[in-house]
């Protein structure tokens, strides 16, 4: 009986050391399952790491810049916008893009609102109007400003300040002291005192028939727009200042167009004949209607009246040139447009801006070209 239980017992030894051989050489379940489960992990966070971007080096800045101008069928103004346009795509760069828009307003103040009111709807980042009616400028400026869009005012001047910007009508709140609004233009007392300046330095004072005084046609862009009136004004009040007696045959309005120009020039000689001494044109574009009409009536320019306009085109300057025409006054396109879009520029960028910037004119006559 004790052999068999001896038996039995050392059977029983080698069975469980058996067992314990077993797993030392197999690993267990509870350990292999975690190693299983955490290789789909480690794979899983590695393509998602793969896919994030790189950081940008520096992302393109578009800007959208609405244009109105007063009307495309005008001379200087279509130089105008065409040198403002090459000017912002000359800006463009691999970090800033400027997106120019540039509307025609038809002569037609609801016309161009309209057109404001359409760049508020889109979102252009800055507003650049020449205004169709400086009387109503207010309402322009009114509603980009409401709208907290930058504006920038060229070429016609807004009423209701004086040269140096001060506020001369209160009741018109024009641009003074507000942060986002300017004018960007030439100070049109000048062109028309420039005008009067080229005719009072001639040796005959103007005077060119000798009955002891200047005898003159005006013809006036647009009564409502300052460059019209002031133009106007300060033309004659050169002659007057240096003291030459002056006589007004008459004053019609040409609304900046040659052929208006050219049909009141052509009257005004009819009526008056040789009692005109001067025709003075408050633009080149009329200026060029006055000019065929006086060839047409036989007068010569130099010799026996004198013509004079403003802009100075690329046609009048070579008639100043040749003879043909008296005289014209340089309103600077080009630094006129470069200057309202550097300002423009500013404004995008958030800097401060002035609300005046005044570009001068030059005096064309035959001096110009010696």
């Amino acid at each position: 009986m004790k052999k068999v239980l001896s038996l039995i017992l050392a059977l029983t030894l080698v069975l469980a050391l058996a067992a314990c051989g077993g797993k030392d050489n197999t690993p267990p379940a509870d350990t292999k399952e975690p190693a299983d489960t955490q290789q789909p992990a480690d794979d899983t966070q590695k393509p998602a790491d793969a896919q994030q971007p790189a950081e940008p080096s520096g992302e393109k800045k578009t800007y959208n810049i609405g244009v109105s101008i007063y009307q495309f069928n005008d001379n200087f103004m279509t130089l105008y916008r065409n040198e403002l346009e090459k000017y912002f795509g000359e800006l463009n760069s691999d970090t800033v893009e400027y997106k120019v828009n540039i509307q025609d307003g038809k002569n037609d103040m609801a016309e161009q609102t309209n057109q404001i009111q359409n760049f508020i709807t889109q979102g252009m980042d800055l507003i650049i109007c020449n205004p169709v009616q400086t009387s109503s400028a207010d309402t322009l400026i009114d509603l980009a400003v409401d709208a907290g869009i930058p504006m920038v005012l060229i070429n016609r001047e807004p009423l209701g300040v004086d040269a140096d910007g001060n506020t001369v009508d209160e009741s018109y709140p024009g641009i003074v002291d507000n942060a986002t609004v300017c004018y960007v233009g030439a100070d049109a007392r000048q062109s028309g005192t420039y005008q009067g300046e080229i005719v009072a330095a001639l040796d005959n004072k103007g005077d060119m028939n000798g009955d002891g005084k200047v005898s003159y046609v005006m013809i006036i862009g647009d009564p409502e727009n300052p460059d019209a009136q002031y133009r106007t004004e300060f033309s004659i009040k050169a002659l007057t200042d240096a003291g030459i007696e002056v006589e007004e045959l008459t004053a019609q309005i040409g609304n900046w167009d040659t052929n208006q120009g050219q049909q009141i020039a052509q009257n005004a000689l009819n009526q008056f004949g040789d009692q005109i001494d001067v025709i003075f044109c408050n633009n080149d574009g009329m200026a060029l209607g006055a000019a065929a009409a006086i060839e047409q009536a036989g007068r010569k320019v130099g010799e026996d009246i004198l013509l004079l306009g403003v802009d100075a085109l690329e046609e009048c300057q070579q008639m100043v040139q040749n003879g043909t025409m008296t005289g014209t006054v340089l309103n600077d396109h080009i630094g006129q447009s470069h200057k309202a879009v550097d300002v423009a520029v500013q404004a995008l960028n958030g800097e401060s801006i002035d609300n005046y910037y005044w570009v001068d004119y030059v005096k064309v006559d035959a001096s110009y070209f010696a």
